[in-house]
């Protein structure tokens, strides 16, 4: 097992979380949400946000590619769609962490394609110094510096996920 360092404990993240979802509460005042979750990283940060906001929710998956072990390809790989419409809805882009930006960049075109009523952002991570692609991020837990990250969603060759803290490896 790798040595694992902890970046963010778990009850900062809860923390965080809470306070994400009360804006996200402001935002969308009895309006219906939809959390578009990036399979797999961004499971576990959408299901506490999604415990902690309190209208109406419903979930859609989408899942696509850009890493190879801990570096980006620099090629977006969609291997599953959405399922539902989106269109004339509200939707949250749920994702664990942003790092170039080109990923999110590609979705939010995706996306807007399908015409949504609204299209927001929110992200656990952001790593500001990686990025290659301008983005607007709506909603953003913590900003952290270049390390490579694991926990609370996120993986080293699908492993770590199930960690309750961010951690990272040295």
């Amino acid at each position: 097992m790798e040595n694992i360092n902890v970046l963010i404990n778990e009850s900062r993240i809860e923390k965080r979380i809470e306070e994400i979802a009360m804006q996200i509460e402001r935002d969308y005042i009895d309006e219906e949400i939809v959390f578009l979750g990036i399979l797999k990283g961004s499971v576990p940060f959408l299901w506490e946000l999604s415990k902690r906001v309190h209208n109406k929710v419903k979930f859609e998956f989408i899942e696509v590619s850009s890493y190879e072990g801990t570096e980006s390809t620099g090629k977006i790989k969609m291997n599953k769609d959405l399922t539902g419409k989106i269109e004339d809805k509200n939707v949250i882009i749920v994702e664990d962490i942003i790092d170039t930006g080109r990923t999110l960049t590609y979705l939010k075109e995706y996306l807007l394609s399908q015409n949504p009523k609204s299209l927001k952002i929110a992200t656990l991570l952001s790593k500001p110094s990686r990025r290659i692609m301008e983005l607007d991020v709506d909603y953003i837990g913590f900003k952290i510096e270049d390390k490579f990250v694991v926990g609370f969603g996120l993986d080293y060759n699908q492993e770590y996920r199930n960690l309750p803290y961010i951690g990272y490896i040295e």
